[in-house]
């Protein structure tokens, strides 16, 4: 009698498990659905957004082609051609998240702008054993300048990111164009982002909302 119980109780554990690792699996594909949906979303809605810039564009190009306004052409093509580069050392950052959060920002906020100053090209996956750890404080650092940014009349802040890297260093920059609603839980954000990360502040202002970081390369 005893045997059967056992029996019985192993084949319905058994049982049990295939139920839960069957459940378990459809809940991690369908977080995967969701997260590719998102992605998706994501990459669709960048797509309008440059194709309704490079619209614009073109406009304001042939608006002074016909006017004749030949220098203000050439300005125009110029300041085209300069966002071009910065878009294209953008998505050679070497970190897919990094790059997708960059380009897609202006899609998730209007209360902020980000200005990205690349000096030549940074591949961060290339120089960082974990150059996603480091990608991933870059992009925690940027939510907490846009969760800290206080409302301007509805006039956007603008963030200023420069980047560069030496033969064993890694330099980067925050310079914030705008109010701060807390320096202090801006910190406290922008030292939660950093935590566990290679990039380590150099240099803090809450008042004003500058962050300098430094990291060595290889490291």
């Amino acid at each position: 009698m005893h045997r059967w119980l056992i029996a019985i109780f192993l084949a319905w554990t058994a049982c049990a498990a295939v139920l839960w690792n069957r459940s378990l699996a459809a809940e991690q594909a369908g977080r995967r659905k969701d997260a590719e949906r998102a992605i998706q979303r994501a990459a669709i809605a960048t797509l309008n957004h440059h194709r309704h810039d490079w619209m614009n564009d073109l406009q304001i190009v042939y608006g002074y082609i016909r006017m004749g306004k030949t220098d203000k052409t050439i300005q125009c093509v110029e300041q085209i051609r300069e966002r071009m580069q910065t878009e294209s050392k953008i998505a050679k950052l070497g970190v897919p998240a990094l790059v997708l959060f960059l380009q897609s920002f202006r899609t998730t906020t209007n209360a902020m702008v980000i200005d990205m100053d690349i000096d030549g090209e940074v591949n961060l996956a290339e120089l960082f054993p974990n150059g996603e750890r480091a990608a991933h404080a870059i992009i925690e650092l940027i939510r907490a300048y846009r969760e800290a940014a206080a409302s301007n009349g509805g006039e956007p802040a603008k963030l200023l990111v420069d980047l560069s890297a030496e033969e064993d260093k890694l330099m980067l920059s925050f310079y914030f164009d705008g109010e701060l609603a807390s320096g202090e839980a801006w910190k406290k954000n922008c030292e939660l982002a950093l935590k566990g990360a290679p990039l380590e502040a150099t240099e803090w202002d809450p008042d004003k909302g500058t962050l300098m970081l430094e990291a060595q390369l290889g490291k």
